[in-house]
């Protein structure tokens, strides 16, 4: 062999021996998680992982005239982890409409409030003073008698709070509509990596939550519909018998079924005419419960099959103001998500019996509801739908901490809006907007300073690590693998947490187990790095028809790439590259093709991967 040729090889050999050798950076609460054996490296929950949960009985009540959401609840909490408690964090987002609140950015009058009143507070046999005005949006509370493992205590909790004027992810949507979400005092997360979860809720951050059981009820006056999280348990109750029965139908029906129309709901022909009704729904194993309720909103309904092999259905139900045009397609359009993402990515049947879309501000998703916004735009009314119903599957079906790690929904609700709209719109046009309305906010950020790696907790990142990085890196997984194996591979971690609490790193190492690969060097590329996306053609070597292309990887992101030729005579060859090409060395790439005939010129393409600086990315002879 000759001396060169040995030195490259020995170096390439060198670059491989580093990439299998790489280790993923652990913070020290996340490694001693692992050394207890509540997380192992293979990605499966260790043999002493545990999670804790509560089984909460509600009733509220809204009273339109003052605003006001009441409430008294019944926690049944179960200890399940081997610590003894001997205080519990009381969690209540909707404080962060008290002025002293943190928060992120201005905020009007009309959004504040004064918060979270607590009328009673009662462990087991003992009563406290709880004095809510000390709180923000999380509380400690010290027990008279500590929780041991294993053991269930009993909490009883009166309280109530108003629902602020300016509506966003919850409030009033007008004068006689309101969504009433994160609307009662919750026990916070204890879990094994963090103890109790005492991050304070500001306006930007999401939410983490146990898998809790729920049976609560909703007393609203006459003429007021109440949709909810959960299963309506009692429709001959607060239903005229024409509307149970349409409630009824729609429930088998591939129809969208008109529940109530304006007229009827204007005329009282909707619900009961008591003075007041009392809705009751039961949910179990889900994160929250939320729900909305109006005097006036429209109300449509169909079902959709999402499991072909049991025939099981879940309802599709739409609320909406008569003059939304695009909400007239709220039923047809989430029956389409659920179909899709159910037999397509991520390929799990959905889980709920139910996914209700509700027009309001937020464009935000709750479990089996989404809060979205009105416009005349159908394509782009439609697009948030998609994203907001994929939430379903992270961060409700597998119980992520959006709060640290919005990535791992986020970045997933962006990939299955794109992989949709593939379908929905043709792949050009999809990408075509992931392009706009994604990667180029990122790219053509002047903002880079601020750009932290992806597995920086949320709390201190910006937006770009929560959708659009590492959207991209699982679409680099995607390119790599192939569809089927990666939707294998996905669905094995998704197998392994759902109903739990995965973190990153739970994540890294069941698609590394799934696979049987060691995929460090890719995470720690794409997650652990300051990288962005810029290539760079560095020269072009001819002999003969054999053609080199070297490329430098100045943003230093594993990309997939398209090298493009175009020969002299028009016609054009496409070279594809996966991200695998970078395993051996991230800095630098060289791409060999045969010559088919005159070449005229040369470019680099990521498609939805843009790149920073586009200018070096061609080749002319």
């Amino acid at each position: 062999m000759h001396p060169k040729i040995f030195r490259l090889a020995v170096i390439g050999m060198l670059f491989t021996m580093t990439a299998q050798a790489q280790q993923l950076y652990m913070p020290r609460n996340i490694k001693a998680a692992f050394e207890k054996g509540t997380r192992s490296a293979d990605g499966k929950p260790g043999k002493r992982y545990w999670q804790n949960k509560g089984k909460y009985n509600m009733a509220l009540t809204v009273t339109p005239v003052d605003k006001l959401v009441k409430g008294t609840e019944t926690i049944e909490y179960t200890n399940n982890s081997p610590d003894t408690l001997r205080q519990i964090a009381v969690r209540f987002v909707n404080n962060i409409h008290k002025p002293e609140a943190p928060r992120s950015g201005y905020a009007g009058a009309d959004f504040l409030t004064s918060g979270l009143s607590i009328s009673s507070f009662v462990i087991g046999a003992d009563s406290y003073a709880i004095d809510a005005k000390d709180w923000g949006t999380i509380g400690l509370v010290k027990l008279k008698k500590a929780i041991q493992p294993g053991e269930t205590a009993r909490v009883k909790i009166g309280w109530s709070y108003p629902l602020s004027k300016e509506s966003g992810r919850e409030g009033q949507l007008d004068s006689t509509t309101y969504f009433v979400a994160y609307s009662f005092p919750r026990i916070s997360v204890y879990d094994d990596y963090n103890g109790w979860d005492m991050i304070p809720h500001t306006d930007r951050a999401e939410f983490y939550n146990d898998f809790n059981d729920y049976q609560f009820s909703v007393t609203a006056p006459k003429n007021y519909v109440v949709w909810a999280t959960g299963d309506l348990k009692n429709p001959d109750e607060v239903l005229q018998p024409k509307i149970a029965q349409r409630l009824k139908k729609s429930l088998t029906s591939d129809e969208v079924i008109s529940m109530a129309n304006a007229s009827e709901m204007a005329n009282g022909e909707v619900t009961k005419q008591n003075a007041w009704n009392t809705w009751k729904f039961t949910a179990d194993h889900i994160t929250d419960v939320t729900f909305a309720l109006s005097n006036h909103y429209i109300w449509d309904a169909g079902s959709v099959i999402v499991d072909p092999k049991t025939k099981r259905r879940s309802s599709v139900q739409s609320a909406y103001d008569s003059k939304a045009t695009d909400f007239t397609h709220g039923v047809e359009w989430s029956k389409l998500a659920l179909n899709w993402f159910s037999l397509n990515w991520p390929g799990v049947p959905y889980p709920f019996s139910k996914m209700t879309v509700v027009q309001g501000f937020a464009d935000m998703e709750y479990p089996m509801m989404v809060n979205d916004s009105t416009t005349p735009d159908m394509e782009f009314s439609q697009f948030v739908m998609n994203h907001e119903i994929a939430h379903t599957y992270f961060p409700f079906y597998m119980g992520i901490n959006e709060t640290r790690y919005a990535y791992m929904d986020e970045g997933w609700a962006t990939t299955l809006e794109y992989l949709i709209a593939c379908d929905q719109l043709g792949k050009e046009k999809a990408a075509e907007n992931y392009k706009q309305f994604r990667v180029k906010r990122w790219i053509a950020s002047k903002n880079t300073e601020e750009e932290l790696p992806v597995i920086t907790p949320t709390t201190l990142a910006t937006g770009n690590n929560a959708y659009v990085k590492p959207s991209l890196a699982y679409l680099g997984l995607k390119d790599m693998f192939g569809d089927e194996a990666f939707k294998k591979y996905l669905r094995v971690y998704m197998d392994r947490w759902n109903g739990k609490h995965p973190i990153p790193w739970d994540f890294f190492n069941s698609i590394n187990d799934a696979s049987g690969q060691d995929l460090n060097w890719y995470w720690n590329n794409w997650f652990f790095s300051n990288n962005y996306i810029d290539l760079a053609i560095d020269k072009v070597s001819i002999k003969g028809d054999e053609y080199s292309v070297a490329l430098n990887n100045i943003g230093g992101f594993a990309i997939p790439f398209d090298v493009k030729v175009t020969y002299t005579d028009g016609t054009k060859q496409l070279i594809h590259q996966t991200p695998a090409v970078w395993k051996a060395n991230q800095k630098a790439v060289s791409v060999q093709f045969s010559a088919q005939k005159a070449v005229a010129a040369i470019m680099i393409d990521g498609g939805i991967y843009m790149d920073a600086t586009p200018a070096n990315n061609d080749w002319k002879k």
